[in-house]
Order: C-alpha cells, then sequence, then structure tokens
C-alpha cells in the first residue's frame, strides 16, 4: 500500500506514489551554497548568514525552476519555514500565501515528512524560523476544507519508517561516504577542482575522512553530514545560520561539496525521484558510482556510437521570441502557478516525459522539446507582462539545448540552437572502467545566472574498457568543428533502531 487516505486534511504516500519525474531541489538544502561561494567563503571566514541575501536569490530562481519544468517537487518539511526561498510566500501571506496553498492542494509541491505524522508538527532538535513555523502552520490549518495536502513518508508505520529510513538513509550515506576512497582519486579530485600537485594531499585527506566515518559505524554511532561538517568542514558547536568553515581544517570546501552531493542524491534515491543539482555544485558523476555496480542497468547506455548520437548536431525550426525574463525569480509565485496551468507548461512537460522515458529516441524527440520549452518561455514572458506590480526586466533571447556527455573526469558539451552549432570536449582523468551521465540543458545562449533555464540527467552511460572509451573519443573527434582541451576541472550506518530518527 502506498497511499493512505484517512479522511481528513492529508493525502499519505510513500515514495512508490509519488508523481512521475518527481524531483528533489538541491538548493533548498539550508546548508547549500555553490562551489565557488563555498571556496570564498572558507578562505575569508565568511559566516553562512552574511551571504544569505545572495543564496536566497539563487535558491528562489531554482526553486521556481523546479516548479516551471517538473510535474512535482517534494521539499524537506523543514525548508518551508526554514529557507527563505520558500518560506517568505507565507510568511507575506495574501496572494502569495494562497498560491502556496494552491501549490500544495494540487500535488506540485510535496513535504517529505521524517518522523513527523503531519507537516505543522514541530520537528525536534532543531532551531526554526519561529515566523516563518508560525506562518507555515497557518498556512495549512487555512487550506480550504475541500482541499488535501500530498504528504511523503518512507513508510506510515512508525517502526516500519524508522527502520526503512535507517536502510534507506543514513546507512546508504555513510557507505557512500565510505567508498571514497575507493574511487578513482585523481578524477574525484578533478570534479571538485583540487590541482594536480595537490592530489597526494587530498588522497590522504579522503583516507582520514574515511577513517573517521568507519570508526564510528564500529561503535554503532550514526554518520550524519552533521557530524561530518563539525569534524572535516566547519567551527564546531554553531547553529546552521551561525556556520562557518574552517579553513585550517584541510579541503574543507572540497569535502563540504561532496557531503552535500551524498546527502542530497541519497535522498532522492531513498524516494525514488531525481536530485535537480543547480548550477555551479559539482554533479554526481564525481562520486564515480558505476565502479560498484556488479550489474549494468538495462537503461544505461554502453554502445559508443549510441553515445555519440547526443553530441550530434539538431534541426531545430526558427525562434520567434526575442527576450525573455533577466531572472526568473522576478516572477512570483502567483506567476508560477498561472503558468503551471496553462497548455503550453501541459505540452511541455508531456514532451519532457516522453523524451526521458526513452532517452536512446533522443534524436527523434529532442526537438520537439525545444519547440515546447521556446512556447514556454513566450507564455512566461506573457504572464510577466501581465502583472501588475513591478515591470519584470528582459533579456535578449537565443535559446539553446546544450547536451553534456560525463565521462569519469572528461566532459563532451554540444550547444544547439538557431544558426548555432559547437562542441567542445575537456579531458581530464579517465579511467580504463569509465561512467558517467548525459545530461540535457535548456538555456539561453546569452546564459543568465538566475534566468528560466533546466537542466536534468536523462541517460547514465557506463563505458567497461579502455577501447571502448578509446572509440568513442575517436569518434567524437570526427565531428565538425570539434574542439578539445586537456586538464583538470571541475564538472559543475548501521546503528540502533531509535525510538525517534535523529535529523537527516
Amino acid at each position: 500500500m502506498t497511499a493512505q487516505d484517512t479522511g481528513d486534511a492529508i493525502v499519505r504516500v510513500q515514495p512508490t506514489g509519488l508523481a512521475q519525474g518527481a524531483v528533489i531541489a538541491q538548493s533548498l538544502d539550508n546548508e547549500w551554497v555553490d562551489a565557488k561561494l563555498t571556496r570564498r567563503m572558507v578562505e575569508k571566514g565568511i559566516p553562512l548568514q552574511d551571504v544569505e541575501g545572495t543564496r536566497n536569490k539563487d535558491a528562489r530562481a531554482e526553486y521556481f525552476r523546479g516548479l516551471i519544468n517538473t510535474r512535482q517537487l517534494i521539499v524537506n518539511r523543514a525548508f518551508f519555514y526554514n529557507n527563505k526561498a520558500v518560506s517568505r510566500d507565507l510568511v507575506a501571506g495574501g496572494e502569495a500565501r494562497s498560491a502556496h496553498r494552491r501549490l500544495l492542494a494540487d500535488g506540485s509541491l510535496v513535504p517529505y515528512l521524517l518522523n513527523e505524522r503531519e507537516p505543522t508538527d514541530r520537528p525536534p532538535n532543531m532551531t526554526l524560523d519561529e515566523e516563518a513555523f508560525t506562518a507555515w502552520r497557518d498556512t495549512v490549518s487555512g487550506m480550504p476544507a475541500s482541499s488535501r495536502i500530498t504528504c511523503v513518508r518512507m513508510s506510515w508505520e512508525d517502526r516500519e519508517n524508522r527502520e526503512a529510513t535507517m536502510g534507506a538513509l543514513f546507512n546508504p550515506f555513510a557507505g557512500q561516504v565510505q567508498r571514497l576512497t575507493a574511487t578513482d582519486i585523481p578524477t574525484l579530485a578533478s570534479h571538485v577542482g583540487v590541482p594536480p600537485e595537490r592530489v597526494p594531499a587530498f588522497r590522504e585527506r579522503m583516507r582520514e575522512l574515511v577513517e573517521f566515518s568507519s570508526g564510528r559505524r564500529s561503535r554503532d554511532e550514526l554518520v550524519t553530514r552533521r557530524v561530518l561538517y563539525d569534524e572535516f568542514v566547519s567551527v564546531p558547536g554553531l547553529g546552521v545560520s551561525d556556520v562557518r568553515y574552517d579553513r585550517n581544517k584541510p579541503f574543507a570546501a572540497e569535502i563540504k561539496q561532496l557531503l552535500d552531493l551524498i546527502y542530497n542524491v541519497n535522498l532522492a534515491d531513498a524516494l525514488g525521484v531525481y536530485p535537480l543539482t543547480p548550477a555551479g555544485s559539482i554533479r554526481r558523476v564525481a562520486l564515480q558510482e558505476w565502479t560498484t555496480l556488479r550489474r549494468t542497468p538495462a537503461d544505461t547506455v554502453t554502445d559508443a556510437e549510441q553515445l555519440l548520437l547526443f553530441l550530434r548536431r539538431q534541426a531545430f525550426s526558427a525562434v520567434q521570441d526575442h527576450l525573455t525574463p533577466l531572472n526568473v525569480d522576478g516572477l512570483e509565485l502567483a506567476d508560477v502557478w498561472s503558468l503551471r496551468q496553462s497548455e503550453a507548461w501541459a505540452a511541455y512537460i508531456r514532451a519532457f516525459d516522453a523524451l526521458t522515458s526513452d532517452p536512446v529516441a533522443f534524436h527523434d524527440r529532442v526537438g520537439e522539446v525545444f519547440d515546447r520549452y521556446i512556447r514556454l518561455n513566450a507564455e512566461i514572458v506573457r504572464v510577466a507582462a501581465g502583472r501588475r506590480t513591478r515591470r519584470l526586466e528582459s533579456s535578449k533571447w537565443f535559446p539553446v539545448i546544450e547536451v553534456v556527455v560525463l565521462l569519469g573526469g572528461a566532459v563532451f558539451s554540444a550547444v544547439t540552437g538557431d544558426e548555432t552549432w559547437n562542441v567542445v570536449g575537456d579531458i581530464g582523468a579517465v579511467t580504463a572502467k569509465t561512467g558517467g551521465s548525459v545530461q540535457l540543458v535548456l538555456r539561453n545562449r546569452l546564459d543568465g545566472g538566475r534566468q528560466q533555464k533546466f537542466a536534468r540527467e536523462i541517460a547514465t552511460v557506463r563505458l567497461d574498457s579502455e577501447r571502448e572509451w578509446a572509440r568513442f573519443h575517436g569518434l567524437v573527434r570526427q565531428l565538425p568543428g570539434y574542439r578539445e582541451t586537456r586538464g583538470p576541472r571541475a564538472a559543475t550506518s548501521s546503528a540502533t533502531v531509535q525510538d525517534e530518527l535523529p535529523e537527516y
């Protein structure tokens, strides 16, 4: 049984009851900071609260992109009131809160509950933004009598939930941390931006991280992100808003990136949804998960010629629009709700679903996705123009599709748009057996940090020999106009069952 209809205001589902293509946005994690800003915070000792303005703008843009580009966005219940990118609409009240209620009522926004049975239960041992938490409770209690909120939990039977959460969240997190030293360290280092001359020191720090984690597990202690932060990243003993990253701890910035990535993809995997990794953050390929797979999943691309198809030039019709909103977070939540009611949005989502359900047919289906993406932008412009409040700034609009193939430490990128075509490769560390992913990016060629764009993994890749890698590399080199550079580049627990789960 994946859903429980109890006659109250909550529809209780388990992960299998979530919508096709549901996602979790990493940027809503209240610890999230992009890689570049993380390094600056470490170097200069800048506390998290001092970059709140920048983080909130970026997180707000990613929040809206998630709502615009997917059917369903899963949100950790604490982020509704402890992340201002989300809570500002609840605190503001009025139209913004009404829009939030509508998104909850139709299942566009789904709270993920850890221990709680109700979305308004206060999480234990957590510092809350009290104003926002009160606004969240008011938002939920003020839902129309006919409306119901969908909430997801690993299980709605308490003991089963504790066991499932330990098995799907806490233990895999610790396991992934312990596997870091089993990865190809030069490749891992290249993904997090460690220069070649510092790889030996980075390797030693990874050994220390894994040894610390193993020690806790051997003592039957939980391995959590917060515990590892305190030991390897942060000045210990500070609350989330006061956090400072400790420059005296070697590779603090790089370890933070890895822990954040593991934390967020682990939750997405536990719920069976897609993780949306924001721009400026390392990609999942850094974890080199293909090295631990004994069997290759059926939908994995393993053939060099098939993989090449993703990088070939696509044929698209001429673009009619010339403008796009400068910053998607300049919209209001009510605008996003209105957009999701349009036929342009529904057609875009249908086209994307068709593509992701059969990535091998990419060449045949990507054109329709691009066309629907352009029409969606026109609808965004129309909705923005109809606003009665401040005018939304616009930017010139040259839409392109970028396909990014990540293989170990190598990155291949093909950009296609109206009268636009180029394909480049950046060749870093590649092992004999290598793997990665294919990502589809829809964006403006004149890339603005917070414009409407979308990126999602559409296929996994595994090449099982150096010969297969060489064959693929040779085929790519034959593509017209191909350019190549070389060098490192960052690809932007066993525990006793407790009555109450600690915070994940």
